[in-house]
């Protein structure tokens, strides 16, 4: 391991309730990195199962292991799950750090997951919150990417901030109503300057598919109000819709997000980002959209050499 990387420290934050069934292989993951974080505050919000006496055990033999228990009452929804993260947060924040990040308690990577990634923030400056690529299981048992991965765009699970970038965008992650923590991180990111991107090359597995927690149809309609939450334009949201198709689960599960959205923007409800930010993001959704137009209409249908297929940056 180079030198620069061991000055580097970093911290992270897990939110988890009732995870003693996946959280247990996720300490295991992180306590087999060749280059452990400072510290890692797992919070259990009120957890009911062994969550607690799973990370006391490891806490009693990694001292960068901190658990911090939340007991009071409130309901399980997506602001919920951001104050559980924040509290984390709160109790890192007069720490050492170069780096922050949050971690999902059903995640695995490879021992030297941390150490190549802080190796990317040194080599990039200007990287100011990245990540590795989400995989799933598939039927057959192997684990590939998710269809809807982008490079520019980091999952919430796995996202990483120099800590100069995430203090630009507020230090904390906002209590939106029906998600996309990540979304509005990696938006604010780049309107602060900082370059977002996820590396196909550093894999992360995750052990419960996304949304399959409380329904996947109900998640995708969700998604949908979310979409429109943060302010998405229309013809973007369409493109993103079309995109999903062939994601699981195949063709419902898109036109369940796009029902969302278009029963959020009947309803006119209220947007949970700023005017700023709307404006911002939706220029971005404009240039690629743009940009595929261009691509497009450049791509030739008897070109020799085909362009290779590679991680969609454009529409996610």
């Amino acid at each position: 391991m180079q030198e620069t990387q061991k000055r580097a420290s970093y911290v992270l934050v897990t939110a988890a309730y009732n995870e003693g069934e996946l959280l247990e292989q996720t300490i295991e993951s992180v306590v087999s990195q060749s280059h452990q974080p400072a510290k890692w505050v797992i919070v259990s919000d009120g957890s009911t199962d062994d969550t607690d006496a799973i990370v006391t055990k490891y806490a009693s033999a990694h001292n960068f292991i901190q658990l911090h228990r939340l007991t009071e009452d409130h309901p399980r929804n997506f602001a919920a799950q951001a104050h559980a993260i924040n509290s984390g947060i709160a109790r890192v924040s007069q720490s050492e750090f170069d780096f922050i990040g949050n971690l999902d308690a059903d995640i695995t990577m490879s021992p030297s997951y941390f150490a190549d990634l802080l190796q990317r923030f040194h080599d990039e400056p200007q990287l100011g919150l990245a990540g590795g690529a989400v995989t799933e299981e598939c039927e057959d048992g192997v684990y590939r990417e998710r269809k809807d991965n982008s490079a520019t765009s980091v999952a919430h699970a796995v996202q990483l901030f120099r800590r100069k970038c995430f203090l630009d965008i507020g230090g904390r992650y906002p209590a939106l109503p029906f998600g996309g923590p990540d979304t509005y991180a990696e938006v604010t990111a780049r309107m602060n300057g900082w370059r977002v991107e996820s590396f196909s090359d550093l894999p992360i597995q995750h052990h419960r598919v996304t949304g399959s927690a409380g329904g996947m149809l109900p998640s995708c309609f969700r998604q949908g109000r979310m979409d429109y939450s943060l302010g998405t334009l229309p013809a973007f949201q369409l493109l993103k819709v079309l995109r999903r198709v062939l994601v699981s689960p195949y063709v419902v599960g898109a036109g369940a997000r796009f029902f969302g959205f278009v029963y959020a923007y009947l309803r006119r409800e209220p947007r949970a980002v700023s005017s700023d930010f709307i404006n911002y993001f939706r220029q971005e959704q404009s240039n690629r959209i743009k940009h595929l137009l261009r691509l497009t209409v450049l791509q030739k249908p008897d070109t020799r050499a085909p362009l290779q297929q590679t991680r969609n940056p454009q529409i996610s």
